[in-house]
């Protein structure tokens, strides 16, 4: 299970009720956290995300309204008495803002990992693609996928001769005693998958990476696209062009996110969403999704 939570929602001032960019991705424990922007630490307390077990930052890009909560949250870290080294990824330019974060942080008692987002990684369970936004600045997208092994068959565990008390560690993937996991299980079955695109104008690689997700959370700057010019000028969407790149790729799941503050009623640019991805649903602060595998599924 994998269980995605909407910790901010807002682009450039973060409002009363809208903290800036944020997105919490917890599986088996652990947390990958997907931008910092202000109001992420409060965000993280209030809907009750913990702070201590994130283990990987993801950035989309170095605005501030995406990165400016990172030093607050180092130093939460610390009092809290972390040990673990904590991994921070980004696009191009990280070196030059990872110096000032960790200036504005101070001391800490654990190790800060900086690595540019350039090829598919692992964070715990999860593997972690990144791909190229279009945006002012440098800006990568994160498809998070979590997999799920063939079903296990017992006749050919039998046929292999393997202890019937070895089954379940090989059943969870794991080799043991010189038997591996690909003489019990099937085929892949299919895992699932979340993707955060957001500051971008809709482009092929967010269609592409978004094909058949589960969920796709992506920038909705704009309600109307009577400010289309604007949205091309500033490198973001209207709700109208995100409503149309989820349904072009497939997606099962639409968030809205990223909001520009004059956008203080959701339900129009919900409607035009919707005009065209009928399911889309307007992203707000705390909004909280549980993915499970499907039941009867293979790739």
């Amino acid at each position: 299970m994998l269980t995605v939570t909407l910790l901010g929602t807002g682009g450039t001032q973060p409002l009363p009720h809208r903290a800036l960019a944020a997105l919490a991705v917890t599986v088996a424990g652990q947390t990958v956290l997907l931008d910092c922007g202000e109001g992420t630490q409060t965000a993280l307390r209030r809907w009750g995300v913990s702070a201590y077990r994130i283990g990987q930052v993801l950035l989309t890009h170095y605005h501030g309204d995406h990165i400016l909560g990172l030093p607050g949250l180092l130093q939460t870290l610390s009092s809290l008495g972390r040990t673990a080294p904590l991994t921070v990824t980004g696009p191009a330019g990280l070196d030059a803002v990872a110096g000032p974060i960790m200036a504005l942080a101070g001391p800490l008692p654990f190790a800060v990992h900086w690595q540019e987002a350039c090829a598919p990684f692992a964070a715990g369970p999860l593997t972690v693609t990144p791909f190229p936004l279009e945006h002012r600045v440098p800006c990568c997208g994160y498809a998070l996928h979590l997999p799920r092994a063939g079903r296990f068959d017992p006749e050919r565990a039998k046929a292999a001769g393997i202890p019937v008390a070895l089954w379940r560690r090989l059943q969870a993937g794991e080799p043991v005693d010189g038997f591996t996991p690909d003489q019990v299980l099937g085929p892949a079955r299919r895992g699932l998958t979340v993707v955060y695109a957001t500051d971008t104008r809709p482009c092929p690689a967010v269609e592409q990476a978004a094909r058949g997700a589960d969920l796709l959370c992506m920038d909705a700057t704009y309600a109307d696209d009577a400010d289309l010019d604007k949205a091309k000028l500033y490198g973001h969407a209207t709700c109208r062009e995100t409503g149309a790149l989820a349904a072009a790729a497939g997606v099962r799941r639409l968030w809205l996110t990223h909001y520009s503050a004059a956008v203080t009623d959701l339900a129009p640019g919900l409607a035009a969403a919707q005009a065209v991805y009928p399911d889309a649903v307007a992203g707000t602060d705390g909004l909280r999704l549980e993915l499970d595998f499907d039941k009867e599924e293979t790739l």
